[in-house]
């Protein structure tokens, strides 16, 4: 019998080493995600042997959501662990804050995404495991999810991540470099961690809310899965098998709006006339493709269908504006624009609002949401010898701004220029203007003052916009505005 779980416990080890060694490759740093549980403690053990045999570094992030009354047993605990192997841990303290209409657990999830994508670490290796795969499968059916609801846990993803802000009008959402998680017991059943802990005489705390069965995954557990096992016995294995055909459904209709993107009048920008050249249902999955590109958690199937009907059915002239959790879309043109709806329903500045320039390189306008940038430049931009005569200042539009950028042409009406350019109206309101004095020299993204244009042999100024990029602010101080 002891050899019996021998041979079960060396069959782990080498089904979770294989997955390592496919996916570890020398000098990444390993993060493992560190409840306390039996599923994280067994992980933990399985990895100090493997990282020390190709020499990788190796530590734990435990998140205390302060949700239990023993959540800080549980951090203690953690700590305890770590230091009997002399494993660096960090502790992330959390304040679970529940949106209407999201579960306990979903919040939660939340914020351990948010502290799994900020780790300096190459993977964040997490405990979930066969069982996992069905219940969240059997949830996710229940729900009426789709394909990719459906879809099977993968070994390894990047951490998801927050919607990106967008800079001016750019739809392409931000690139950066964020952690992978790594999941090497996925094909490792519950029961087959616990013998591995007990046969180690291994130590774990266990979750008190685990037995509640008023949680839906603590139900299905508890008291659908066992009957369910006595008449299917091989049901987790079936389950994973259906879910990786999902998941390959998934994948086939990504491939579908990436092409479905590439068709658009520009591609990687979504407009109106785009989707009516498709069927609903390809419309419709583009739509839900490009929301998941953002970042954006996904709408359900109906509001997401009314979103589509409404875009649809919009002119070059509707003010489309729809607003679903955190998220905003606005039509403007005919161009669809997907951002975070906090930060559009900040208060604009009162009309005194403004800043004077003082040389900076980067300066972060939180109050308008965005970065100015100053580059200097032989033959372009504002002529650097022209600004030192009077005190450079940053404002907003007042109404009744001139502006002449073509030296070919007569001054216009500033109203008119950002018109000509489509920039959307929600973005004229926040859009920080350059004066030398009383003289307005400088709209970004539209253009320099005639008057003001450095010479071919001249240093000059260039002035760059950065809307909405999100903190934190490119490395730059966050000044007080004057």
């Amino acid at each position: 019998m002891a050899s019996s779980r021998k041979s079960k416990s060396d069959n782990i080890s080498r089904r979770v080493q294989h997955v390592l060694r496919t996916q570890v490759q020398s000098g990444d740093h390993l993060t493992v995600a560190l409840s306390g549980g039996v599923d994280s403690a067994v992980l933990l053990h399985l990895l100090v042997p493997f990282a020390s045999q190709i020499q990788i570094p190796l530590s734990a992030v435990h998140v205390n959501h302060g949700i239990s009354p023993n959540a800080d047993k549980w951090s203690e605990f953690c700590r305890t662990l770590c230091q009997s192997r002399n494993i660096p841990l960090e502790i992330a303290n959390v304040k679970v804050t529940r949106a209407p209409g999201t579960s306990l657990e979903a919040a939660a999830r939340e914020e351990r995404c948010r502290i799994f994508r900020n780790l300096q670490t190459d993977y964040v290796v997490l405990a979930q495991h066969l069982d996992d795969q069905a219940e969240t499968l059997l949830l996710q059916l229940l729900r009426g999810a789709g394909v990719k609801g459906l879809s099977a846990m993968p070994v390894v993803r990047t951490v998801r991540k927050e919607m990106d802000e967008q800079v001016s009008t750019d739809f392409t959402p931000a690139l950066e470099r964020r952690p992978k998680l790594l999941r090497p017991l996925l094909d490792v059943s519950r029961r087959e961690i616990e013998d591995y802990a007990r046969e180690h005489a291994l130590q774990w705390i266990t979750d008190e809310s685990n037995d509640e069965v008023s949680f839906d995954r603590n139900f299905l557990r508890h008291a659908l899965f066992p009957l369910l096992e006595k008449r299917f016995p091989a049901y987790r294995m079936t389950f994973l098998r259906a879910s990786r055909h999902l998941a390959e459904a998934s994948a086939l209709l990504d491939e579908l709006a990436e092409v479905d993107s590439a068709q658009c009048a520009v591609p990687g920008k979504l407009h109106v006339e785009d989707l009516r050249k498709l069927g609903f249902p390809r419309a419709r999955n583009l739509l839900r493709y490009t929301l998941a590109q953002h970042g954006v958690i996904l709408p359900s199937t109906v509001k997401l269908e009314e979103i589509l009907r409404q875009l649809l059915s919009s002119c070059p002239d509707t003010k489309l504006h729809v607003v679903f959790g955190n998220t905003e879309i606005r039509c403007f043109r005919g161009r669809v624009y997907i951002r975070k709806a906090q930060t559009i329903v900040q208060a604009i500045p009162e009309a005194r609002w403004h800043l004077v320039w003082r040389g900076e390189e980067c300066l972060p306008l939180p109050e308008l949401g965005g970065i100015l940038r100053f580059a200097r430049c032989i033959g372009a931009g504002i002529s650097l010898q022209k600004l030192d005569e009077q005190p450079v200042t940053i404002r907003l539009r007042q109404g009744g701004e001139r502006l002449r950028p073509d030296c070919n042409r007569p001054r216009r009406s500033l109203k008119n220029l950002l018109r000509e350019a489509s920039l959307p109206p929600w973005q004229r309101q926040r859009l920080p203007l350059l004066f030398n004095g009383e003289q307005l020299v400088c709209v970004p993204g539209i253009g320099v003052e005639c008057d003001f244009q450095a010479a071919d042999d001249e240093q000059g100024l260039v002035v760059e916009w950065q809307a909405n990029p999100g903190p934190p602010w490119g490395g730059c101080e966050i000044p007080h505005s004057a």
